[in-house]
């Protein structure tokens, strides 16, 4: 999945805002790990983009504050061997972020009554369970 990376809706994360860095991952896997750059670093600057709407920018600068540097949020990847499944994890994870920082706030609980008649079947229903126990007991001891 190369290209326009969806964030929400038609929303995407604008490659030109984009900043890779490749280094080398650590861990084992022999002479490959020690001559290629397959960790990637992504970084998008939050702050200054112009591709966020302003209300969603907000949400998500407010929520990722503890993770942005100078209005700059990063994602690594080094879980795979090649820089290319690196890049697209990277930015999938950094797409996810931000749909998830800048979503709408969860709409607030309408407190409802329990309906008369279901507390009433309740009680009564307790009450006779009390009576079929209270029946089991023995009295004369």
């Amino acid at each position: 999945m190369s290209g326009p990376y969806p964030i929400r809706g038609s929303v995407v994360l604008p490659e030109a805002e984009l900043l890779w860095r490749f280094s080398r991952s650590s861990g084992p896997g022999g002479q490959h790990v020690n001559t290629s750059d397959s960790q990637v670093e992504l970084r998008f600057d939050l702050a200054a983009t112009k591709a966020l709407p302003e209300v969603w920018k907000a949400r998500a600068l407010e929520r990722l504050a503890s993770r942005l540097v100078d209005g700059v949020v990063s994602v690594r990847a080094s879980e795979h061997r090649s820089q290319w499944r690196n890049r697209e994890t990277a930015a999938v994870r950094l797409a996810a972020l931000l749909a998830e920082a800048s979503a709408a706030p969860p709409k607030a609980r309408r407190p409802t009554r329990i309906p008369r008649g279901i507390n009433e079947r309740r009680l009564r229903e307790k009450k006779a369970r009390s009576e079929t126990k209270r029946g089991r007991s023995a009295r004369d001891w």
